[in-house]
């Protein structure tokens, strides 16, 4: 006989009395000889203590039975409950329960939910016996498979062809799985699932391809080792393109797959050749994921001709404090081989710094940097940049600042400012090294305790103004020694405001003001002459000097109003004209007593005049009196117009003219022959054309006076000389016009940070470092598909802008057209998966054609083919590019270029 095992649980065993004691016995006795006494969790034991003698006469007597509570732990462990969690299913055709096979079947949409598990499936099998789960597809009316599974546990997610799955050995079994894991897309014929962490593959590929099922291309491995969310071992590995095989094969393969947003890694290179230097490896390094807040790039090039480049790259971001990025180029050129001719050795270098504070960190204070410098020729010879916008570009600039604002009473601010301006074809260097402002806000000491600032006496308020400089200009070759600081010029200005504006005759607006300077400098010169030199001399005096200033200032000025109706009726109803007519008067005394007389020659006459602080940061004092009035009109023409759509009742108001401004000014203290009372009047103007997409700008000198055979003006009057009232010296027109069939056109932002322009006239920005990013840079990342309406009739985006500049110029009668030139450039979808490009121009003056660039790209889904091509001048070169968009497998490319004639 066997004991079957139980459920029940019995803690403590006391026997009572039924019919006879002896009943008690037998019963313990009978579990005792069966051996069943381990089915329980305690052990029951008695005393044997001689039971009395049983006489006819007695009545029952109770024998005596001790239980004691010594207890054991079972040697066979009760078997545990089926599964440890709350199960939920359904389905949509029926849940089928077998009590004799002990299994529940789901089916049609059937759902399964258990912990972190979520099953989903067409039919679903769970054997609550063996602890398994079973989920596969099931056939529609057609016959077809359908109803794939999906399951989910944690972050993984799988969708096989079928799947078996033990509860708790958490080990499954999947057929034709598919999963994705970061930008992978993992498929597989058969997944074994060790644990929670470790996959292994049997017939696997993987790709960055959307469609898993029929990717464009894959890689093909037989054995791999899969850690969801750390990374993926492979043995052999083939690349598959279109299903074809190809000769490009690993014995192994690696690929890190951290849930981290980056991971440091290695840098593949890629080769190319020169004919200037041979045989290279550009952009090979190493990207270090410091930390979440900034992260590091260092790359470096090799040529075999000895020429090499060094890149440190690295982002920084802290949320809600700041932002910024810095780049540090240096690059070691050589040309040619040593011993010929033509052989030459360079180094060059650019710096780049880009910084942002976020303003909520801090209202009352702010930090901001740009910059941008080096090597004037970098952009011209760099190795590892085709931006030519840079390299047409003159001037490199750069501007560190610093803010700070005091919530006093007044209000005070102070300003620390490091500026650089670099000529790339003079090579000159102009930096301050810093500019210093501090000011306190204007302070009204004439107004009462009701605050109204009215009238003359009331708008009366002073000012207090800071001003320090360390003013640096060299050059290239003497860019940070010692010479370069050596040559700086010191100084600090002080100056207070005093001002007030008040009305005349209720239409007009005046004001006064007047303003008192004092500067301050480190450097003063001593000029005279040198009898051993025979030449006129300076001498630069180290130490304190000071001069002080003053000078008055008033204006007048009124705005006037005009209206010329034409009808409620006419399509142009009226026209609105506002002129702003205004005077003003400036006078500066002469401060004559700061000048020193010297002597131009041997023989000790005097003959001209000098003061100690010319070349300081902030100029020197006037000798002559300025008596100065200005005149200027500005000018605004707007339309009311009739809409052309019939249900709006009110007039669209339209920008005929933003601006038409006339500036001149005469001085009083003219002489008449060095110095001539009348400027010559300048007139500037712009307006805008086609729903504001088109600017137009425009600008003319006209000279009043006359001039001689030499070209000198001379005090005549044009008119009084046979001529017009007005001798036009200059004139120039610009007009841009952007329009495009699509959104909002992306600036060409890196460009512009190299110091070129923000669009792409002069072509796209092309940083070798990186060329896996569209040339067209409002089309990266875009899904939105171009939908054929009809036959033939596509969706077709396009974008285009034009710039036109033409310059007229008649100082000394020559009469000619200096400058006409237009520049055109246009992108557009030439199909949906090809787009093209072009940057071009034509000077009508030089009669050529200006710089010209062709761009064309193929998007291939998981890949991007570009090519770019400069065909003339000496930034003629061409750049080809295929690779995957991927940046897992960014080093999965070819890259081939041409270096340009520089």
């Amino acid at each position: 006989m066997t004991c079957q095992k139980t459920s029940h649980t019995f803690t403590k065993i006391a026997f009572k009395p039924l019919h006879t004691n002896l009943f008690n016995i037998v019963l313990i006795s009978f579990f005792l000889t069966l051996g069943c006494g381990n089915l329980y969790s305690q052990e029951i034991k008695t005393k044997k203590t001689p039971l009395p003698a049983v006489k006819q006469t007695d009545k029952p007597v109770k024998p005596e039975i001790t239980v004691t509570d010594t207890i054991k732990l079972d040697t066979v462990r009760p078997k545990k409950t089926f599964l440890d969690g709350k199960v939920r299913y359904v389905a949509k055709d029926y849940a089928k329960i077998d009590q004799k096979k002990k299994t529940i079947t789901l089916y049609n949409e059937a759902e399964l939910y258990y912990k972190d598990v979520e099953l989903k499936s067409g039919i679903i099998v769970l054997d609550y016996d063996k602890d398994e789960v079973y989920a596969g597809r099931i056939r529609d009316s057609a016959g077809v498979l359908t109803q794939y599974p999906n399951f989910k546990q944690g972050a993984s997610e799988v969708q096989p062809d079928s799947i078996r799955f033990n509860f708790k050995t958490k080990k499954a079994l999947i057929y034709n799985s598919r999963t994705e894991q970061g930008e992978f897309k993992i498929k597989a014929a058969v997944t074994k699932k060790e644990n929670d962490s470790v996959y292994f593959l049997k017939g696997a590929r993987f790709t960055t391809s959307k469609d898993i099922d029929n990717p464009e291309y894959y890689f093909q491995t037989n054995k791999v080792k899969f850690i969801p969310g750390k990374k993926v071992i492979t043995g052999l590995t083939n690349m598959v393109i279109a299903d074809v095989p190809t000769p490009i094969a690993l014995p192994f393969a690696y690929f890190p797959m951290s849930q981290e947003k980056s991971v440091s890694g290695i840098i593949i290179p890629s080769y190319n050749d020169s004919n200037t230097r041979g045989f290279s490896l550009q952009n090979m390094g190493y990207y270090f994921a410091l930390s979440d807040n900034y992260d590091l790039t260092v790359l470096g090039d090799y040529y075999t001709n000895g020429s090499y480049a060094m890149r440190f790259e690295s982002a920084y971001a802290t949320r809600y404090k700041y932002r910024g990025n810095i780049n540090v180029r240096f690059e070691n050129l050589i040309n040619s081989e040593r011993g010929y001719p033509d052989y030459s050795k360079q180094n060059i270098y650019n710096i780049q710094w880009s910084h942002s504070k976020d303003t909520k960190s801090n209202p009352n204070s702010t930090f901001s940097a740009s910059v941008n410098m080096g090597s004037s020729k970098y952009f011209k010879q760099s190795i590892n940049q085709a931006n030519v916008g840079s390299n047409l570009n003159n001037t490199l600039s750069s501007s560190i600042s610093y803010n700070k604002t005091f919530n006093t009473i007044p209000q005070a601010r102070i300003s620390l400012t490091a500026t650089h301006s670099q000529n790339t074809q003079t090579e000159q260097i102009t930096m301050t090294l810093p500019t210093l402002q501090a000011s306190i806000d204007r302070v009204y000491p004439f107004v009462g305790k009701d605050g109204v600032k009215k009238g003359f006496i009331k708008n009366i308020n002073l000012q207090y103004n800071l001003s320090g400089k360390n003013n640096i200009t060299t050059t290239d070759s003497l860019f940070f020694k010692p010479q370069m600081f050596r040559d700086a010029q010191i100084g600090m200005q002080h100056s207070i405001p005093l001002s007030t504006n008040f009305k005349i005759f209720k239409y007009f607006s005046a004001g006064a003001s007047t303003n008192y300077q004092e500067t301050w400098v480190t450097k003063t010169i001593d000029r005279s002459y040198d009898t051993s030199q025979s030449k006129v001399v300076d001498r630069t005096v180290n130490g304190f000097d000071a001069f002080r200033t003053y000078n008055f200032s008033t204006n007048l000025g009124t705005t006037i109003y005009g209206t010329f109706n034409f009808g409620a009726d006419k399509r142009i109803q009226s026209i609105r004209h506002v002129m702003r007519p205004s005077i003003t008067y400036a006078y500066t005394p002469s401060f004559e007593k700061y000048y020193n007389n010297y002597t131009v020659d041997a023989s000790g006459i005097i003959t001209n005049s000098y003061t100690r602080f010319e070349n300081g940061v902030y100029g020197a004092p006037s000798k002559d009196n300025s008596n100065i009035v200005g005149f200027s009109l500005s000018n605004t023409f707007e339309a009311k117009v009739r809409d052309s759509d019939s249900t709006k009742t009110e007039p669209k108001k339209i920008m005929l003219l933003n601006n038409l401004n006339f500036n001149t000014s005469y001085n009083f203290d003219a002489d008449g022959k060095q110095v001539l009372a009348w400027q010559p009047v300048l007139v500037s103007g712009g307006t805008q054309f086609f729903d504001n997409k088109m600017n137009v700008n425009f600008g003319a000198t006209l000279d009043p006076y006359a001039i001689d055979n030499s070209g000198t003006r001379i005090n005549t009057f044009n008119i009084d000389n046979g001529g017009s009232l007005f001798r036009l010296t200059s004139a120039n027109v610009t007009m841009n016009y952007s329009f495009s069939n699509k959104g909002g056109k992306e600036e060409n932002k890196q460009s512009e940070r190299n110091g070129g322009r923000k669009d792409d006239l002069f072509g796209t920005n092309t940083d070798l470092n990186d060329t896996r990013n569209s040339q067209f840079a409002n089309e990266e990342g875009d899904d939105e598909e171009n939908v054929i309406t009809e036959f033939f009739n596509s969706k077709i985006p396009w974008d285009m802008t034009m710039a036109y500049s033409l310059t007229y110029s008649n100082v000394n009668r020559e009469s000619k057209i200096t400058g006409n030139s237009i520049m055109i450039s246009a992108n557009m979808d030439i199909t949906p998966k090809w787009k093209g490009g072009v940057s071009t121009g034509y000077d009508f003056v030089q009669k050529g054609v200006t710089f010209t660039q062709f761009r064309f790209e193929r998007d291939l889904l998981s890949w991007r083919m570009a090519f770019n091509w400069s065909p003339l001048g000496t930034n003629s070169n061409w750049n080809f590019f295929i690779g995957i968009k991927s940046g897992v497998l960014s080093d999965i490319k070819w890259n081939k270029r041409s270096t340009s004639n520089r």
